[in-house]
């Protein structure tokens, strides 16, 4: 199993990347809870629409905030694992 994943909001993705050795992660794969796994997704979806808006300060601000607080949950529920985040908007990991 990766031992390392990274949230992000990327276009395209699934909302959880493998840090490891690269491409998407069905959250539904992980053995998440099927809430934090919907959550995921509803929340990699927001940031697909926020890319299309143009990515505004304000938008992209919560949706990390948001994201940030899923890696967490993510890392509890996946114990072992090292869960990072990565800011789509900001192009850069936030640890």
């Amino acid at each position: 199993m990766t031992t390392e994943l990274l949230i992000d909001g990327m276009l395209s993705g699934t909302g959880v990347r493998d840090a490891i050795n690269g491409g998407y992660v069905d959250p539904k794969s992980l053995g998440l809870s099927e809430q934090l796994a919907l959550s995921l997704t509803s929340w990699q979806a927001l940031y697909e629409e926020a890319h299309f808006a143009g990515l505004p300060d304000d938008l992209v601000t919560q949706l990390d905030r948001d994201g940030v607080a899923l890696a967490s949950r993510v890392r509890e529920e996946l114990a072992g694992t090292k869960v990072g985040y990565f800011s789509n908007g900001l192009m850069k990991r936030l640890d």
